[in-house]
């Protein structure tokens, strides 16, 4: 698992669209509420908030497949880890708790 503090904004901008979710799409999984998601991804730059509404973003993405590349050198990133086989919403709920 990543480390919350160091996924950025963009990052968390980017997943969505490797897995073809919606703003709809994160809250169901995260558990996070609309409002928030959408502030969320109004913003550039540095994430704010608190903590335990990342670890939901971040979790849920994470559960579905998305990895979080951080600082490399080549800049921060994320990436879709094919688990198609192992998808399923229950392993997503487990991971936000």
């Amino acid at each position: 698992m990543s480390s919350v503090q160091k996924v950025s904004i963009c990052q968390v901008k980017a997943a969505g669209p490797l897995l073809a979710w919606s703003q709809a799409d994160l809250v169901q999984h995260s558990g996070v509420l609309e409002p928030t998601v959408k502030r969320l991804e109004s913003r550039d730059g540095t994430r704010g908030g608190r903590t335990g509404t990342a670890q939901k973003i971040v979790g849920a993405f994470e559960a579905a497949g998305i990895r979080f590349i951080s600082e490399n050198g080549e800049g921060t990133g994320v990436r879709l880890h094919d688990l198609r086989s192992e998808f399923e919403p229950s392993r997503i709920a487990k991971a936000v708790k």
